[in-house]
């Protein structure tokens, strides 16, 4: 079969379709057909070694959508053709899911939402678990003030959407020219990127990886999110800091999966490349303002 994959650290360049053994499902887990994967920023870091793995095939791509092709033993639950999403976690793998078939723990997949197609689907997993961990971590009660930074990416504008169904009061920071979209996505206010909110708020989401700047929003107290394990700001005036770092969780993705079936969360796709041109869509990532998930198609 045919996988996307890095041999030496560099540029988009360095990315490689090559033909690669069929994986086999063991206990516990399911071989999935790929039909779509995400491209996300963090397999951008991969390609360019943040991870390290230096000397070894690294396989990129987290987020799949596709079938149940094959289940290992002590599997129940899946047939041969369900359609599942799945987070494939792990920056150093030699095989993920930005192939034609990936496997995964059966715990870390869920029903495929049946109201958008593959492509769309794709979009969820990750930075959809992402934004609701983040959300989570806030910890804060509805009513509260909340800022998003990085609102209208693809993890921002998820955050925004689950932030306001938690009946938290969301600011949106993102370019002037987002501002319809962030407001459409369920914030009550907006920032331009560059300034600073009206006041203090109760907690910062930050999606941007503002650091410092946008722990500086917060009042004395109050709860700061950040999405990058290892990068939050230091705590300060008695602000609880928070870092969130996903994990495969089929039960939670299954929540997600049926707010989107519910019209609750709208998830974006950006553009679509075949499998075969993972190289162009790696250059397409690095490509700023792009507003939406990248997708790849097998």
């Amino acid at each position: 079969m045919l996988a996307a994959v890095v041999n030496e650290f560099g540029g988009p360049e360095r990315v490689e379709v090559a033909e690669v053994p069929v994986p086999r499902p063991e206990a516990g887990q399911v071989r999935i057909r790929v039909r779509a994967a995400g491209v996300n920023p963090v397999d951008g870091a991969v390609r360019v070694g943040v991870f390290g793995g230096a000397g070894q095939r690294l396989g990129l791509g987290w987020d799949v959508a596709g079938e149940i092709d094959e289940a290992g033993s002590g599997v129940t639950g899946w047939s041969r053709g369900d359609r599942v999403v799945g987070l494939h976690y792990g920056p150093v793998k030699p095989l993920g899911t930005h192939a034609e078939y990936v496997v995964l723990d059966a715990s870390a997949v869920a029903a495929a939402p049946t109201t958008v197609d593959a492509v769309t689907a794709a979009a969820l997993p990750l930075s959809g678990l992402t934004a609701a961990r983040a959300v989570d971590l806030l910890g804060l009660a509805p009513g509260a003030s909340v800022l998003v930074t990085g609102a209208a990416g693809v993890v921002g504008g998820l955050a925004v959407q689950l932030a306001a169904r938690a009946g938290l009061v969301v600011t949106a920071l993102a370019g002037a020219e987002d501002e319809a979209l962030v407001r459409s996505l369920g914030a009550a206010a907006f920032v331009p990127r560059g300034q600073a909110p009206a006041g203090p708020v109760d907690g910062v989401l930050d999606a941007a990886v503002l650091g410092e700047t946008a722990l500086a929003f917060v009042r004395d107290g109050g709860a700061y999110v950040g999405l990058i394990p290892n990068h939050a700001p230091a705590a300060e005036r008695g602000i609880r800091v928070e870092e969130q770092e996903v994990a495969p969780d089929g039960e939670h993705l299954a929540r997600l999966v049926a707010l989107v079936d519910g019209g609750v969360l709208a998830l974006r796709v950006s553009e679509t490349f075949a499998l075969a041109d993972a190289e162009k869509a790696h250059a397409r990532l690095g490509v700023p303002g792009v507003r939406g998930r990248i997708v790849l198609t097998a």
